[in-house]
């Protein structure tokens, strides 16, 4: 009998809050990596950690959605543990992306924390050094608020601009704002918006090509056609481009409630198609020189893990192959969190740290993992 997906939902919350070994999830976690990989927590207690972004001075500040607040972790000693947590920011609506400016633009944007709230950009400094921000600014209003998914995702593109994620109002549906179901890039000193790219459902997490510069988005297929539809894609964003949503998924497959061949055939197909259900959320190509030569500017992505599947999946950290600045293979990279049917925490971020560790965040236990890698 397949379960049901409310009934799902209160079975995996109810497992995420009881599923702790005595071991605690490292010393139970280091089956499912790959060989010479080793997982610790670098913080904990930090409520619902969504996402990272590395400081210039290479403190790791975190958002924390349900708080308010926007967390800074720093690691003074490099010991692989963060010294303490402190509150940079609070009394936020529903913080989530954070980006640092390059200071390299020299246009006074230094020393700036960005982060997106769900109806606005602001941006955050700490001008007196004791670690929390005493000045804030409003960078950019006029995001519609709230919705199904109410979690605005922010980036800095290497052209300058700042790209801002805004999730569909719905599950699947038309509509209104423009600002809805897209990618757009705003403007910081004018604070003005330009869609950059629609048809998006839910597109997360997205971030650039080191090397080639190119835009690369998940996004998040709509629920209740079943187990195995949708699939999860990876898009490579392009100007202007009309990804589907919600009239197609896929390949150009026409949504049951709204689509056609006939609309379907002027859309982008996705790129790559991951598994259904997974959420994927957070996402980075891997950039440090910790690990070994193979994984370097391949891509890293948080499967959130399924809440309307009647078997369970996702909760894990995959690794996309990219072979000649493309995608070509999916393979399970960190798979420690679920586990006899238990789910004890649900990835959400990743980020390359300045020491080559890639640091991955997760909003059911509150926890910042480190993964490293060490030569036999």
């Amino acid at each position: 009998m397949k379960t049901t997906g409310i009934g799902l939902l209160l079975v995996l919350l109810l497992t995420v809050g009881c599923s702790r070994s005595a071991e605690g999830p490292v010393a139970a976690a280091q089956q499912g990596l790959p060989p010479g990989f080793e997982l610790s927590e670098f913080a904990t207690g930090l409520g619902a950690a969504r996402f990272m972004a590395f400081g210039p001075d290479g403190t790791l500040y975190v958002s924390s959605i349900r708080a308010g607040t926007v967390l800074a972790l720093p690691d003074r000693d490099q010991d692989g543990r963060a010294d303490e947590v402190i509150t940079f920011a609070e009394g936020l609506t529903s913080p989530h992306g954070l980006a640092w400016r390059d200071p390299s633009t020299g246009d006074g944007a230094d020393g700036w924390l960005y982060v997106g709230e769900t109806h606005r950009v602001v941006r955050l400094r700490d001008t007196d050094g004791d670690g929390r921000a005493d000045q804030q600014e409003e960078v950019a209003a006029g995001l519609p608020p709230g919705g199904q998914h109410f979690t605005r995702t922010i980036g800095f593109g290497p052209d300058g601009g700042l790209y801002v994620s805004v999730g569909s109002s719905c599950n699947v549906c038309e509509e209104e704002h423009p600002l809805r179901a897209a990618i757009s890039r705003l403007n910081p000193a004018t604070g003005q918006f330009e869609l950059y790219a629609r048809g998006l459902r839910n597109s997360v997490g997205f971030t650039w090509h080191p090397e080639t510069g190119e835009l690369w988005a998940v996004d998040n297929g709509r629920d209740w056609l079943g187990d195995d539809l949708p699939p999860e894609e990876l898009n490579l964003i392009e100007k202007d481009g009309d990804y589907g949503w919600p009239y197609c998924y896929g390949d150009r497959i026409p949504e049951p409630d709204f689509g056609s061949p006939e609309r379907c055939a002027a859309t982008q197909p996705a790129t790559f198609e991951m598994p259904a259900h997974t959420a994927p959320l957070g996402l980075g190509f891997y950039t440090g020189e910790m690990f070994p030569e193979e994984y370097r500017g391949d891509l890293f992505i948080a499967f959130h893990g399924s809440w309307n599947r009647s078997v369970p999946t996702g909760y894990k950290v995959v690794r996309v192959r990219f072979r000649d600045g493309r995608p070509v293979a999916l393979e399970d990279f960190v798979d420690v969190w679920f586990k006899g049917g238990r789910v004890s925490h649900r990835p959400v971020d990743v980020a390359t740290g300045p020491d080559g560790a890639l640091y991955i965040s997760d909003d059911s236990g509150g926890t910042i993992f480190r993964l490293t890698y060490k030569k036999k």
